[in-house]
């Protein structure tokens, strides 16, 4: 399909008008009190409170969790501990712990359930489809020939086959095996 430009450059003044209303302009100590991630952050691994908010792996590297909203099953968040808006606002070491923890949680989808190919990347600001935009994290999504059809591209529903309850536990086992093979 090849697309076609429509350029609207009056539409500039409009979009400049929206500077600050993201989230990403508010001070970390006030949308922290109502980040998810932040709250996920708190937990010990492993706890009742971890299972209760899809947390696999908290450590000084970040998080990872499974998205309560998710596109498939197994949709992974990994986030850094620090309320952080995006890249620039981190360090080198801590965007290096970052991709360290991506590649973590694509190695343990990989262990646990197979997929074909995955989508990895982040959404920076609410107009890049960031549904927290104020702390930065990774979507690691597994992907299977076939995972999109009529459901989602008409009816706008998504079939996901297995309780996140179950994906969990399924997750979280496979990743302490992987853990210990490593040592």
């Amino acid at each position: 399909m090849q697309y076609q430009n429509l350029w609207a450059p009056w539409r500039m003044a409009y979009i400049n008008t929206m500077a600050g209303h993201d989230g990403a302009a508010t001070p970390p100590t006030e949308q922290s009190k109502a980040c998810f991630i932040c709250e996920a952050a708190k937990v010990t691994v492993p706890s009742d409170d971890a299972g209760q908010q899809l947390v696999l792996l908290r450590d000084k590297r970040g998080l990872i969790m499974l998205n309560l909203y998710p596109y498939v099953n197994g949709h992974l968040l990994v986030a850094p501990l620090d309320h952080t808006p995006d890249l620039p606002g981190m360090t080198a070491p801590q965007r290096a712990d970052l991709l360290e923890l991506v590649t973590l949680a694509q190695s343990l989808l990989q262990a646990a359930i197979n997929p074909q190919g995955f989508n990895i990347g982040l959404n920076l600001g609410r107009c890049a489809g960031a549904g927290l935009p104020g702390h930065l994290h990774a979507h690691v999504v597994p992907r299977w020939s076939g995972d999109t059809n009529y459901m989602q591209t008409i009816g706008r529903i998504r079939v996901i086959p297995e309780a996140i309850q179950a994906t969990y536990t399924r997750l979280r086992d496979t990743l302490n095996t992987l853990q210990q093979t490593k040592q």
